[in-house]
């Protein structure tokens, strides 16, 4: 291995260990607790360093919210290719994306609240934030209808998730209704 080789390893196992080391921060203690001082302290780096890697926080943001998107895409593939049939993908695809919304608070306010400085529905969207779309995409176009185009029909199901997910966490929506809630959106919005 080359030194050059060796550096370009160590330089992206650095920003593997920013990028984790915030995601920690945020999900123990909220995204506020993350500043660049703190991180610096955490993964016993100079500031300089860290900075070498992002810019500031709206980049680390970013970084969380692409490895989310990654995790999310993951996370409802797997949950819609083990239900059998349309409806079940579904709402299979539903539950998973619902689950990630609440057992990883901070990385979907990365994703959806905060400006990581992403693009979203442009041609310079991230890759892994495609990729999440089309994770939703690919179980919900067989569920649209006749003349509903499958990306809008996508762009909506998204957004009552959304409303489901943050309306929940926020305390408006009980959560033990969660269940009722998805086989209610499925059964409405999913034809089969």
């Amino acid at each position: 291995m080359s030194v050059q080789e060796r550096k370009q390893r160590e330089r992206a196992e650095r920003e593997r260990l920013i990028v984790a080391t915030a995601r920690e921060l945020a999900e123990q203690q909220g995204w506020d607790a993350v500043t660049t001082r703190r991180l610096a302290e955490r993964i016993e780096y100079s500031q300089p360093v860290l900075y070498s890697h992002f810019r500031g926080k709206r980049e680390i943001i970013g970084a969380v919210a692409l490895q989310g998107a990654a995790e999310m895409a993951v996370a409802m593939r797997a949950a819609a290719s083990g239900a059998d049939g349309p409806r079940a993908r579904v709402a299979a695809l539903a539950r998973a994306y619902l689950d990630f919304a609440e057992r990883n608070p901070a990385v979907y306010d990365a994703l959806f609240q905060l400006d990581g400085g992403l693009a979203f529905a442009q041609e310079d969207t991230p890759e892994p934030l495609k990729d999440a779309f089309a994770a939703l995409l690919e179980s919900l176009s067989e569920v649209t209808g006749d003349g509903v185009e499958p990306g809008l029909f996508t762009e909506t199901f998204w957004a009552a998730l959304h409303g489901l997910a943050t309306l929940t966490r926020a305390g408006r929506l009980p959560p033990e209704d969660a269940g009722p809630r998805v086989e209610l959106l499925v059964g409405r919005l999913a034809v089969v």
